[in-house]
């Protein structure tokens, strides 16, 4: 009810101003009949009012409790996973692992209640005392000295550094005084310095076990020769970049990619937190974060010394990768994934499980919003799945597909845009002074410029092209899998967002010859000094007004980027021709994110935001804009051998840039310049960046 609605109906009733007349000393009627009745309207109108009120908040309470209570339950569809898979008796070989991606050196089990080792260390001249984790160093010390084995091999898991370390885990667990145990054991060297460490459980020999040979000195480096071989021989197989003519150099940086990769698979439990959506955008939403239910997440991390947790649309990436080498780490990561699904449908976009995960992440991240997507990336690999055809995959799908399902209806009906077919990202920031341009965080494109002034009239080309590819793989599995019904449902909506006469409708811009965003924008917008404000945002002429936006870059890629347009495609054409533009996107390290003719190009955000997806050069979208070249360049129709020429001059950039960038710093790193090609961002950043590997060996 209205708040002017409950004004109205509770003005007072003919009893008070009876009252107020015998006051007043007027005559007053005596004989009950009319004053009672009137007496009985007017507390029959109150307690109407009472009663409308007492059932509107009630109401709104209900909805409020109830929109929290889904926030916080666990889907209840059947898990994508066998129950306990995650138990030494189910899963031994994946039971131990480095699940630690946020220190510099750590083991755990996978577990609810974990046993933990780590590294601790002290430099004499230290001005921080005691021993913390090696954590810190992974920034500036971490390399590349991970080597996973194969699956089926010994279950002793090694990590070679300078010095030799060894966890042996082949005997049972040693037998504790019912408290923690810490032992210390001083090492004082001068450096460069070799350090070999041993830990035997006294268990192990005991109670008629067999005495078993230490494993230690040359016998320990045995062992590790014999792992690197076994290594670098399942990796050929794997790849073949030494058959495709790739250099020892380019062969070193791929098994670095993917060990860096491997080494950075984590094993989460715990409570996330969470603000329910209560379908109010903005500030005016008020209702406190709640917990979620504790969960498991075994998944890779983008960065162990900066995003050391899961990140839902890099992890459809990081599987991209992970699958081609062990189909069943993609098949646990995913069915965990699944797994965080709520009653709703949805995922959060980050995951920040357990108190360690906690500590690394600065508060204003720890908290993810049910109205808030993601780009469905996971649906890559699944795609990869299906054209396999492993039969090991097609089990796992059959029973991950109500899930994937209802994580996609959540996406389609949760991001739904204001004109049929059309999807806008919720959660832009408002439209603050200090801001250049409101950040579009979900997307995963951060402050890749959108309409300057939010609003609900926006359409945004790459949720409605993610949305379309989730449609179209969907479709696919259920009539694999002879789910009648959903293929059904599925069917139409993929042959509607398929239909090139939409897309162009709703995001081909004949004034910009790209497709783009529509919203309520303009390009008159200026970060400016004003003291003591510091720089605030000036919006000159034109005022903004619903149009395309002119942000020519990543975005406007998107329907080549997925393949969703036709070889004969009359649209195909401008987009090779805005790729292949050295004053556009073309750069000799790769393609950059936004148009160095955008007048957004490489500018900050605010005062204290540079510039992130404004220019530098990305391997995500670059591995994706590969695959749809080599896609194109493999298809009959007018651009094929464009398509396939520009596949040659992309793949030998990117790859030549980040080996050379590899070569000089030991690491991958988040984004690459576009002027000189440089590393920037945070590193290692193995995450992404070692879809290089796929791209060496062509395969997408």
């Amino acid at each position: 009810m209205a708040r002017g609605d409950r004004r109205r109906r509770g003005a007072p009733a003919d009893g008070p101003r009876t009252a107020e007349r015998a006051a007043r000393g007027g005559p007053v009627r005596r004989d009950g009949r009319g004053g009672r009745a009137r007496g009985a309207a007017g507390g029959a109108a109150l307690a109407l009012v009472v009663l409308s009120l007492a059932l509107g908040l009630s109401g709104r309470w209900l909805l409020a409790w109830y929109r929290s209570r889904r926030a916080v339950m666990l889907h209840s569809a059947p898990p994508a996973l066998p129950p306990d898979s995650s138990s030494p008796t189910v899963a031994p070989d994946l039971f131990w692992g480095t699940y630690r991606p946020h220190v510099y050196f750590g083991m755990k089990t996978r577990s609810p209640q974990p046993l933990l080792t780590g590294l601790s260390y002290n430099v004499f001249w230290s001005s921080n005392p005691g021993l913390p984790l090696l954590t810190e160093m992974v920034k500036s010390r971490l390399n590349n000295w991970f080597q996973h084995r194969p699956p089926g091999a010994s279950p002793e898991r090694y990590l070679g550094l300078p010095g030799s370390l060894k966890w042996d885990d082949r005997g049972p667990s040693g037998q504790g005084q019912g408290q923690g145990q810490f032992l210390i054991q001083q090492v004082t060297l001068k450096v460069p310095c070799s350090v070999e460490l041993v830990f035997e459980s006294g268990s192990a020999r005991t109670g008629g076990s067999q005495a078993l040979e230490q494993l230690a000195g040359s016998l320990l480096t045995h062992a590790l020769e014999s792992h690197a071989e076994a290594f670098r021989e399942r990796f050929e197989k794997t790849f073949r970049l030494k058959e495709k003519g790739l250099s020892p150099e380019e062969q070193a940086l791929g098994q670095g990619a993917l060990s860096g990769l491997l080494g950075g698979i984590g094993y989460f439990y715990g409570q996330g937190l969470v603000l329910p959506d209560m379908e109010v955008e903005g500030s005016e939403q008020k209702v406190d974060p709640v917990l979620f239910p504790s969960v498991p997440l075994f998944t890779a991390v983008p960065s162990r010394s900066f995003f050391p947790r899961g990140f839902l649309w890099d992890e459809g990436f990081h599987q991209l990768v992970i699958q081609r080498w062990d189909p069943r780490l993609t098949r646990e990561a995913i069915g965990h994934w699944l797994g965080l699904l709520n009653a709703n449908g949805w995922i959060g976009r980050e995951q920040v499980l357990g108190d360690e995960a906690r500590a690394r992440v600065p508060s204003e991240f720890l908290v993810q919003r049910t109205a808030h997507a993601n780009p469905p990336t996971l649906l890559l690999p699944v795609a990869h799945m299906l054209d396999g055809g492993d039969p090991a995959d097609l089990a796992f799908l059959r029973r991950a597909f109500p899930r994937l399902r209802a994580w996609f209806s959540w996406l389609h009906h949760s991001q739904a845009g204001p004109v049929p077919l059309s999807y806008r990202w919720r959660g832009r920031d408002p439209a603050l002074p200090t801001l250049l341009n409101p950040k579009t965080l979900p997307s995963g494109l951060d402050d890749y410029p959108r309409a300057s002034h939010p609003s609900a009239s926006e359409r945004h080309l790459d949720l409605r092209c993610w949305v379309a590819l989730g449609s179209r793989v969907l479709m696919r599995l259920a009539e694999q899998l002879g789910e009648a019904e959903a293929a059904a449902e599925l069917g139409p909506l993929a042959a509607s967002l398929g239909a090139e006469e939409s897309l162009d409708e709703l995001h081909w811009a004949p004034e910009l010859g790209v497709f783009a965003d529509f919203g309520n924008h303009t390009k008159a917008v200026q970060l400016k000094p004003r003291p003591p404000q510091g720089l605030m945002r000036v919006v000159g002429r034109p005022h903004p007004h619903l149009q395309y936006v002119d942000a020519l870059g990543y975005v406007s890629l998107f329907p080549f980027l997925l393949r969703l347009l036709d070889p004969n495609s009359p649209r195909l054409g401008p987009m090779l021709d805005v790729l292949a533009d050295r004053r556009q996107l073309w750069s000799p390290f790769g393609l950059r994110s936004l148009a160095a003719s955008s007048p957004f190009y490489s500018q900050r955000n605010s005062e204290h935001d540079p510039p992130y997806w404004r220019g530098a050069v990305w391997l995500n979208v670059n591995y994706l804009a590969l695959g749809a070249l080599h896609y194109y360049g493999h298809l009959e129709g007018p651009h094929q051998a464009r398509a396939a020429r520009l596949h040659g001059e992309l793949r030998a950039n990117l790859v030549g840039n980040v080996r050379r960038q590899y070569q000089a710093t030991g690491f991958l790193w988040e984004q690459y310049s576009d002027q000189d090609g440089r590393g920037m961002g945070c590193r290692p950043f193995q995450g992404w960046t070692s879809l290089v590997l796929l791209a060496m060996a062509e395969d997408y």
